[in-house]
């Protein structure tokens, strides 16, 4: 009965229409809709099997091992098949074959007006697929699971056209006004949703469908991250997600991966739309590991996540980053002094935007310090923090973002835990820290920052009275002796100059 819905209303072709049909019987090249692209030579390689992979319209068996004969499928243009309810339970693998088979046809979106019908037909089936999966109605058969995950690389896997920025020799933005809108994602967001389905059906045997979900597959899902649609990026981080937490096998060979990408986006690129969607997989991934940690992602941190900080689009994924390098620190406290002396390695230098995030990164990472570890980064940290205070630039423009810097850095001193430590170390932070705070009480411009630089004061003469007297004492006879330095420099290049006169003068040369 199946095979009478199937071919009613059809012809059946000859055996020469079969062979010029360009993918699985369905007209001969020359007549089919010019919107439509012809898929039938692609073939998808998985590294997980040795035999070289046949294309789709050669490896399609039917139910008890005989191969479809493509004569049997509909000719001419697409036909929408019938609904999986209105055939038997025995016909619905073959049904279900028919139907990926239609969905490997790819069309062009570019042009809304072609090939309409075509197009509604495979957004429909592709509806039919996913209820089908989703459903639980039955199990789908081996062989239709490996043409599947066929029919998803057809459609997923594809060259993305050149960024703007590519084009036009220009550097990346940091922040896109249109985020880029994939033309095809009517039918590309149903493709992953069947993915994704398929995935977390509890239906889904992971023995056998690591065979097809390999690491050829997961290597391009990941490749995929580099699409400017944020849609399909958010996809693809949900469907790795479900990959890792289901196919255990393939863990280390996902972070490896990841890995990879980091390295070249920092050392070569400086490009990819993806890392922020990535970062999120792993904060994930982080939050979950045990203890101890294993020295392979201590290395992750050192030579991945810490040099993350160094390239100028930080801002487009630095929320990500922060909470997995935070992440670390509350699994394992000892890496509070490798994350801080990293991100002293990385501070910026005239990037006030960068600076204030990474203030703010610094103080959820003090928050999850101990005081051991603390001590041993707190000398270089609170130099840095001193520049900070004294944030300032002489450029209208750039002063009101380094006035920033200072007020963010003030800030500090407003957390319970940080100012603890402080505490507990003032006899060497206050040495450091007390030259910054008097040069902003002498001559910081902004009022609100020297009311801010007389507050910390206050409140280092209330710790310690006496440390303060020392501190105020010491940098007096610094600058007692800085003066004398000065006066005598002056004096030597005064002492110079009578010389050249004289010399001048006994030379005989008019000035």
């Amino acid at each position: 009965m199946f095979n009478k819905i199937i071919k009613r209303g059809h012809r059946k072709p000859s055996k020469a229409d079969a062979i010029d049909s360009g993918l699985y019987g369905y007209g001969p090249a020359g007549n089919r809709n010019s919107g439509m692209v012809s898929t039938s030579n692609v073939v998808v390689n998985h590294a997980s099997r040795t035999a070289p992979a046949l294309s789709v319209v050669n490896s399609a068996p039917q139910p008890g091992g005989a191969v479809i004969d493509p004569t049997a499928l509909p000719s001419g243009n697409i036909d929408p098949l019938p609904p999986f309810r209105d055939v038997a339970v025995s016909d619905r693998q073959l049904l279900f074959l028919r139907k990926l088979q239609i969905c490997c046809f790819q069309f062009d979106f570019t042009d809304t007006l072609k090939s309409v019908r075509e197009k509604e037909i495979k957004r429909q089936t592709l509806l039919e697929l996913i209820d089908f999966i989703q459903s639980g109605s039955g199990k789908i058969t081996e062989n239709n699971q490996e043409e599947m995950i066929k029919m998803i690389s057809v459609n997923i896997f594809r060259c993305f056209p050149p960024a703007p920025h590519e084009n036009s020799g220009s550097e990346m933005l940091e922040i896109e006004e249109e985020p880029y809108a994939e033309p095809a994602w009517p039918h590309l967001h149903l493709v992953y949703e069947l993915l994704l389905r398929y995935v977390v059906s509890s239906d889904t045997d992971t023995k056998i469908a690591k065979r097809y979900i390999d690491h050829s597959f997961v290597l391009k899902l990941l490749d995929l991250f580099d699409a400017d649609d944020p849609r399909e990026r958010e996809y693809l981080k949900t469907i790795l997600h479900r990959i890792y937490g289901k196919f255990m096998v393939h863990r280390p060979f996902i972070r490896k991966a990841i890995n990879n990408i980091f390295y070249r986006f920092i050392y070569e690129t400086e490009r990819h739309s993806g890392i922020g969607e990535l970062l999120e997989i792993l904060g994930s991934i982080i939050n979950g590991f045990a203890l101890p940690m294993k020295e392979e992602h201590k290395l992750f941190l050192v030579r991945a996540l810490i040099p993350l900080h160094k390239p100028k689009a930080l801002a487009l994924y630095h929320q990500q980053l922060s909470y997995c390098i935070t992440q670390f620190v509350e699994k394992d406290y000892k890496l509070a002094d490798t994350v801080i002396r990293g991100l002293l390695k990385y501070w910026p230098i005239t990037n006030c935007t960068k600076e204030l995030l990474f203030l703010g990164e610094l103080e959820e990472v003090l928050e999850a310090t101990q005081s051991a570890e603390f001590q041993r980064c707190m000398v270089p940290l609170f130099r840095q923090i001193g520049r900070c205070l004294n944030s300032s630039h002489s450029q209208i423009l750039l002063s009101q973002s380094a006035l920033q810097v200072a007020e963010r850095a003030f800030f500090l001193w407003k957390n319970d835990h940080i100012v603890s430590l402080i505490a507990q170390n003032r006899n060497v932070i206050l040495p450091v820290i007390f030259e910054p705070l008097e040069k902003n009480v002498r001559s910081h411009w902004n009022q609100a920052v020297h009311g801010l630089t007389i507050n910390i004061r206050k409140m280092f003469l209330e710790m310690d009275f006496d440390l303060f007297e020392e501190c105020q004492k010491q940098h007096e006879e610094m600058e007692a002796r800085a003066r004398e330095l000065e006066e005598q420099r002056e004096w030597t290049w005064k002492r110079l100059a009578e010389a050249a006169e004289q010399r001048k003068g006994e030379d005989g040369i008019t000035v």
